[in-house]
């Protein structure tokens, strides 16, 4: 049987029981666990980074199962910020490498692409979906459900995950051969901006997996149009010659100098 509260004669959960409940307890253990690397589980976070590509519906499964068993949706253990954070380091560095940057330049993307790109971006993306979400989305506003800021930013990360891969690992073995040099070359630019395509398709069809899994949400669907604005663009940028990854190595050059 499940462990069960009990309430005080006013119906509510004792005080020591709604404080471990209140997001403040929760982000604070999160933080707390960041410096406990042997209490995370980096095998599961690792589970979880794989099925990201083959099968996302499994991982949000575990987020149910996390909420029937733990009372919240978002992640108690930071090992997938942790490996992603990893991920991205090597795969900037990567990115240092192939466009011929000194050691400070590298560094100052390393900075950029972490606290910029990554975090800030992240958490205006979190907290405009957490926004949009508990506001317009919810079924029954008046009844005590709302998506979690922790879920937002946890739904995000699974997103950003598939495509940090794609952009800034698979694509470096294509950079200087396909399709920057040859950046007015058909295949260059068709190459760089299908990887584009899936990898931002991958960002939108799981971002739209984390919160139709929440089933006090309804039209969750509205989050699957932006693929018609997603393939105008990508027809649009075959048919005019654009290459979005000459682009990109264009800016990231420019943040450094």
């Amino acid at each position: 049987m499940l462990p069960t509260t009990t309430p005080q004669s006013n119906g509510a959960l004792g005080l020591r029981d709604a404080a471990r409940h209140t997001a403040g307890a929760k982000r604070y253990k999160y933080l707390r666990r960041l410096f406990h690397f042997r209490q995370m589980d980096f095998e599961f976070a690792l589970w979880q980074m794989l099925y990201l590509f083959t099968s996302p519906q499994r991982v949000y499964r575990n987020f149910h199962y996390r909420k029937q068993t733990k009372d919240q949706w978002a992640r108690d253990d930071p090992a997938f910020l942790v490996l992603l954070s990893i991920w991205l380091c090597v795969s900037t560095i990567g990115f240092g490498l192939v466009l011929g940057m000194g050691v400070l330049e590298t560094l100052k993307l390393l900075l950029w692409v972490v606290f910029i790109d990554c975090i800030g971006v992240g958490l205006l993306i979190s907290t405009l979906m957490w926004i949009i979400s508990n506001k317009y989305l919810l079924k029954n506003p008046s009844r005590n459900f709302d998506v979690e800021w922790g879920y937002a930013f946890d739904v995000h990360l699974n997103a950003f995950y598939p495509l940090l891969v794609i952009l800034h690992f698979l694509q470096l073995f294509f950079i200087n051969h396909v399709v920057v040099i040859n950046s007015n070359w058909f295949p260059g630019y068709f190459v760089g901006n299908t990887l584009w395509l899936i990898a931002i398709g991958y960002y939108l069809y799981i971002t739209f997996l984390g919160y139709n899994a929440l089933p006090f949400l309804k039209n969750t669907v509205v989050l699957l149009y932006p693929f018609s604005l997603l393939g105008l663009i990508y027809v649009l940028s075959i048919t005019l010659g654009w290459n979005f990854t000459q682009g990109l190595c264009w800016f990231y050059k420019y943040r450094v100098q």
